[in-house]
């Protein structure tokens, strides 16, 4: 069920960053947008573990993971923008 929960979280961050960030070049469909709320997730755990707000093995909360996946976003677009 842990899985399950974290694709479902992954998905309404990831559509949440997309809603919330400007510009054109955005990943489009289901599956990138999951991934990119996944991988903000875990960019956000990450943060959160070097500065001290979550010890090892906490993971990061909804709003950690929806600004995540918006540096994730900010990101994409810088390189999407030069190629």
């Amino acid at each position: 069920m842990g899985i399950l929960w974290s694709i479902i979280i992954g998905f309404l961050a990831g559509l949440i960053a997309k809603w919330i960030t400007p510009g054109d070049h955005k990943p489009q469909g289901f599956i990138l947008t999951t991934v990119l709320g996944i991988v903000g997730s875990v960019l956000a755990t990450w943060l959160g573990q070097q500065i001290g707000w979550y010890h090892f093995g906490d993971g990061a909360g909804f709003l950690a993971s929806v600004v995540g996946a918006v540096i994730i976003l900010l990101a994409w677009g810088q390189i999407a923008r030069r190629a």
